[in-house]
C-alpha cells in the first residue's frame, strides 16, 4: 500500500508563495500519476494539477500560470510550487498517487492565504 505524506503548508499574505511537497513510500509499484488536489471549506475537492511519470502536466485553470508541478521518479516525490497566491486558493491540499492498484490519498496540508 502506497502512503504519500504532504509538507509544506502554512500560513502566507497574498501575492506571497508556498511549496508543497510529497513523498510517496510504502509498496511503490509503478507510480503513474503523482497530482493535487484542494478542498475548501464547504466545497468539494477538485483537482490542482498533476503530473505522469512522463512529465506531461495538468493544471485546472485557476491556479494556470501561478502553480508549477514536478516530481522525481526516483525519489517518488511531487512539488507543487504556488506563486501569486490568492485569498480563494486557502483549502485543505492533498497529494495523490495513482499507480496499477488505484489512487491513494495523503491526510492533507492545510494552506491559509490572508493579510
Amino acid at each position: 500500500q502506497v502512503q504519500p505524506v504532504e509538507s509544506g503548508g502554512g500560513l502566507v499574505q497574498p501575492g506571497g508563495s508556498l511549496r508543497l511537497s510529497c513523498a510517496a513510500s510504502g509498496s511503490i509499484f509503478s507510480i503513474d500519476v503523482m497530482g493535487w488536489y484542494r478542498q475548501a471549506p464547504g466545497k468539494q475537492r477538485v483537482l490542482v494539477a498533476t503530473i505522469t511519470s512522463g512529465g506531461s502536466t495538468n493544471y485546472a485553470d485557476s491556479v494556470k500560470g501561478r502553480f508549477t508541478i514536478s516530481r522525481d521518479n526516483v525519489k517518488n516525490t511531487v512539488d507543487l510550487q504556488m506563486n501569486s497566491l490568492k485569498p480563494e486558493d486557502t483549502a485543505v491540499y492533498y497529494c495523490v498517487v495513482r499507480t496499477v492498484l488505484g489512487s491513494s490519498w495523503g491526510q492533507g496540508t492545510q494552506v491559509t492565504v490572508s493579510s
